[in-house]
């Protein structure tokens, strides 16, 4: 079976005047226990369907996913869906850290 190379597609604009938030995790990679501090990313998946895009969530303190979301677009729905199924399977207290990455330029 052929498989033809996908272009390259950008998909984050780092050169913006938006505000960024400061970035508070600081590479402290290890909290000391469950619902702490949750990550997440975005990446592409060559399925039989097609390219999907996965968005997970994850626990640092034990690297558990803990949300996703699986959707034929990269839009703004799938972060909020996957961050979302987080929350309500979790229902962590008050002070939960969410970080994801942003550029600096």
């Amino acid at each position: 079976m052929c498989k033809a190379k996908r272009r390259y597609k950008v998909t984050t604009d780092s050169k913006h005047n938006l505000p960024i938030a400061p970035n508070r995790l600081d590479r402290n990679f290890n909290p000391a226990a469950p619902n702490q501090v949750w990550t997440s990313d975005i990446t592409d998946l060559w399925t039989d369907e097609g390219w999907l895009y996965l968005a997970i969530v994850f626990d640092l303190f034990n690297r558990e996913v803990v949300g996703w979301s699986l959707k034929p677009r990269m839009t703004a729905d799938i972060v909020t869906d996957a961050l979302t199924m987080a929350w309500f399977r979790k229902k962590p207290a008050a002070g939960l850290m969410h970080h994801s990455d942003s550029k600096k330029n």
